[in-house]
């Protein structure tokens, strides 16, 4: 029985010496890495991020700690592209900007050439698309990288910023806040998958984005695919000045970072212009193009339906410096619509003054800063109104009176048997600092036809239009008895051609107190 007592203790001592040399190994193992993997991971860090991007890359600082595992981190990362040869020359922006960076690994990774990272966290990424025409400038210079040694399945990332960069003159580049970012890789060569909440400054909002980036095009990062599908939800419409409402819209976009395509549509319930202060349903679908080179949006086109009215608009929203904002310039085109629903679009009048069909074609801009929409929208078009009826029975029975006196029956106006008349109105306008003029303006009813220059103020505080009442009627067949014979003589002043009857009028004052007269003063 001695014997084997005495192998088993030779066993078990063996055994512990070997736990022993295990365990000193495995300290030394640690001391080592601890020394060298801080140096080796740095490098390795760097060498695959030069590798990828084709460009320099500087990393501040970088620390490996054991506390918690093997975790790394690093402040002050900055990817130059291949267009920067030489970042240390005044003036050179990095292509990527990360404030900080961290991720943990398996001790036994280091010893894997490519390593392999499940997840690595960044914090103040900023993307800088640089401009076409400097891409082109410094292609000549050329960056040998070297070998990708890190293989990272996914990426999150908070205070993430994409700005694509222009040159021209009076353009701003086009800038994306994303507040949070998730970026996965689905295998070597292939886009990234990502999911991005980004929130909108103006109008305020959140856009959720889900999709596919890459592969990147160090190059010209300008010709980075992309490709996703986007929601903005409860916009709040009231950050821009002179509109209200909440803004909802889901879409889809393609192309690439300097030229994406998107279609989309927006709704909003209650759409309203604050002089008007009358919300009514709004619903838009739309075509447009980011031109990443110049920073300009053009839209091609947008189909809107306000109320039983729609419109179709074509244009551009431009990116300007002075002021800094956006400058909408567009093409519109409305119809059908009804003369009610823009009206009560557009003015507080409530109900409309009139109702009725419309067409209307005008060039639309607005340029950005602090002022009311009104102030700063101008327009310049043509306009038709058909079929028109007021809504208020007091100017329509005068409306009613005057196309029967205007052809020459008195007695249908007095005894106020005609049913209501139609009034037909087309014309030319020009917008401008809140003031609308007409070069043109014709109005017509059953035997009167008015011809109008003139000005009105948005605000309704200024009323002054001249021209020409012509009826089919002479003066002394508009009235009836006393009055009929005493203007006979008189029909020959104001007789066209020896027939009918022409007038001109003058119309001044304000929308509650309007005054119309003669206007003996007239150039005809």
């Amino acid at each position: 029985m001695g014997e084997p007592k005495r192998v088993t203790r030779i066993l078990w001592w063996w055994i512990g010496a070997i736990v022993l040399a295990l365990a000193l190994i495995a300290a030394i193992s640690i001391i080592v890495v601890m020394r060298y993997a801080e140096p080796i991971l740095r490098e390795r860090v760097i060498e695959t991020l030069s590798a990828r991007f084709h460009g320099p890359v500087e990393l501040s600082e970088f620390h490996v700690s054991l506390r918690n595992g093997f975790q790394a981190s690093g402040t002050g990362l900055k990817i130059f592209g291949p267009t920067d040869p030489n970042p240390q020359q005044p003036g050179i922006q990095p292509l990527i900007r990360i404030d900080e960076i961290r991720f943990g690994a398996d001790i036994l990774n280091m010893l894997h050439t490519p390593m392999r990272i499940r997840r690595v966290y960044l914090k103040g990424l900023e993307l800088n698309i640089p401009p076409k025409e400097e891409r082109k400038a410094g292609l000549k210079g050329g960056f040998k990288a070297g070998k990708i040694k890190i293989y990272v399945d996914e990426f999150l990332c908070d205070q993430a910023r994409l700005v694509i960069n222009t040159l021209r003159p009076g353009k701003l580049p086009i800038e994306f806040d994303i507040g949070h970012l998730d970026m996965k890789e689905i295998g070597p060569g292939q886009p990234l998958q990502f999911n991005a909440v980004l929130v909108n400054p103006k109008p305020v909002g959140t856009i959720h984005s889900t999709g596919f980036f890459g592969p990147w095009q160090a190059d010209d990062p300008r010709s980075s695919p992309v490709k996703g599908k986007y929601s903005f939800t409860n916009a709040d419409l009231s950050s821009i000045n002179g509109i209200r409402g909440t803004l909802s819209s889901t879409g889809e976009y393609s192309g690439t970072l300097g030229n994406i395509v998107v279609d989309g549509e927006t709704d909003t319930p209650d759409f309203q212009i604050a002089t008007s202060g009358h919300p009514v349903p709004l619903h838009t679908d739309f075509h447009a193009v980011v031109d990443g080179t110049s920073g300009d949006t053009y839209l091609e086109p947008v189909k809107a339906r306000i109320l039983a009215s729609s419109l179709v608009a074509n244009g551009s929203i431009l990116r300007v410096r002075d002021p800094n904002g956006r400058r909408v310039v567009l093409d519109v085109d409305v119809g059908p619509a009804r003369i009610d629903d823009l009206l009560k679009l557009g003015v507080r009048t409530d109900p409309p003054v009139m109702t009725g069909a419309a067409k209307l074609k005008t060039k639309l801009d607005l340029p950005p800063g602090d002022k009311q929409v009104s102030d700063r929208l101008r327009l310049t078009g043509t306009f038709q109104i058909s079929g028109a009826h007021f809504t208020n029975e007091s100017v329509q029975s005068k409306v009613d009176a005057l196309s029967m006196r205007s052809q020459g029956m008195p007695g249908e106006a007095k005894d106020n048997v005609s049913e209501n008349v139609l009034s037909e109105m087309n014309g030319s306008f020009k917008l401008s600092d809140g003031l609308l003029s007409f070069p043109e303006l014709h109005y017509e009813v059953p035997g009167t036809r008015v011809d109008l220059t003139g000005k009105y103020s948005l605000d309704g505080n200024e009323f002054d239009f001249r021209g020409k009442v012509r009826m089919k009627a002479k003066l002394s067949q508009m009235v009836t008895g006393w009055k009929s014979v005493l203007l006979k003589p008189v029909d020959p002043f104001f007789s066209k051609h020896g027939a009918g009857t022409e007038i001109p009028v003058r119309i001044t004052g304000t929308k509650s107190e309007p005054h119309f007269g003669l206007d003996f003063g007239h150039k005809d």
